[in-house]
């Protein structure tokens, strides 16, 4: 089975070893990277590993406008992608945890009865109070969580897809493909949640606008569910803030992101059952003098700019904002407000 990651990446320079020794442990065995303006050595990470057939990299060809769209829309007449037997979009902050079978994809395919597209709910796991960066993996760092089946009081949660080669494609968005909205009802797809249900109508027809990529997480992680560390350590936070949203222009992270993002009621170690393979997997990567020196390149660079950044007041000032605030979410805040509860 021949199933091929597709990302997105700016200044993802220390994480990008561990995402890639991570996925192919799942089974994924091709990779198609798109950067764009990376000052970190992100890209000549990724040049190195292309040279070795690790990876594919190119630039991102949006011009200034949604990188991740155009980057999927270029992706889908890339041979890696049309040889594949099936393709997965996430983020380089999202890890697929599955609990079916050897812990693999072809296990989770296996168990959702071979569907033509699986959607993964994701889990936001908190930042927890880890403040200092640390070139360690991420899956074994934070380990707390919103619940699982309610995301800041919402029962509908994000989703990302892996999608089968006979998916009858329209194309492919970041959280799901699409099909054309004329295909006759006997030919839209065979499509499960992470339990092996099938999605729902609404979702599955992009009926409306809250149904176009979530849908209810309670009941649908029976096979896996999606990590996803968007905060990681307080300095990494800062570092990410800086560089703004990867996959759209001009859109910065703010406090709301991160308290919606920094619920911790709930531990969860599953993903860690990976971590014994995953430190070989990273120890065979870094065994290549040239990969391992250019990955420290990256954490220097990754440390330097959080060094430069709290030379800056307003920096200092959102360091000490986001050390002191809540972690309960806002609407959960607000409606103790509501309800008398706190002031």
């Amino acid at each position: 089975m021949r199933i091929v990651a597709i990302t997105c990446v700016k200044n993802e320079g220390p994480f990008l070893l561990e995402w890639i020794a991570f996925n192919r442990l799942l089974g994924v065995g091709d990779f198609l990277f798109y950067s764009n303006d990376c000052s970190d050595g992100t890209d000549l990470l990724l040049d190195a590993l292309a040279a070795r057939d690790i990876v594919y990299h190119l630039p991102n060809p949006a011009q200034g406008r949604n990188y991740q769209m155009e980057a999927l829309k270029d992706a889908r007449r890339q041979q890696v992608v049309t040889a594949a037997d099936w393709v997965w979009i996430a983020d380089v902050d999202e890890f697929l945890n599955i609990h079916a079978g050897d812990h693999t994809i072809p296990a989770l395919i296996r168990a959702c009865g071979d569907p033509q597209a699986i959607s993964v709910n994701f889990q936001f796991f908190a930042n927890d109070d880890v403040k200092d960066f640390a070139d360690v993996p991420v899956i074994a760092q934070f380990t707390r969580s919103h619940n699982p089946d309610l995301w800041c009081g919402e029962a509908a949660i994000e989703v990302k897809s892996l999608v089968r080669h006979d998916f009858p494609l329209q194309y492919f968005g970041a959280h799901r493909p699409f099909f054309r909205n004329d295909l006759a009802a006997e030919k839209r797809p065979f499509w499960t949640d992470g339990s092996g249900r099938r999605v729902q109508h609404r979702f599955l027809v992009a009926a409306n606008p809250r149904r176009i990529r979530r849908f209810p997480a309670k009941g649908a992680r029976a096979f896996a569910t999606l990590n996803h560390y968007a905060l990681r350590s307080l300095d990494s936070y800062l570092v990410k803030n800086d560089r703004g949203d990867v996959n759209r222009d001009n859109r910065a992270f703010d406090d709301v992101y991160w308290r919606e993002r920094n619920d911790p009621a709930f531990k969860d170690l599953s993903i860690r059952r990976y971590l014994p393979a995953l430190t070989q997997a990273l120890a065979d990567l870094k065994s290549d003098p040239e990969i391992a020196a250019l990955h420290d390149l990256t954490v220097q660079r990754h440390t330097a700019r959080r060094d430069a950044l709290l030379q800056s007041p307003a920096y200092r000032r959102m360091r000490q904002h986001l050390l002191a605030a809540s972690k309960l979410p806002p609407q959960e805040e607000a409606m103790l407000v509501e309800l008398g509860l706190t002031s």
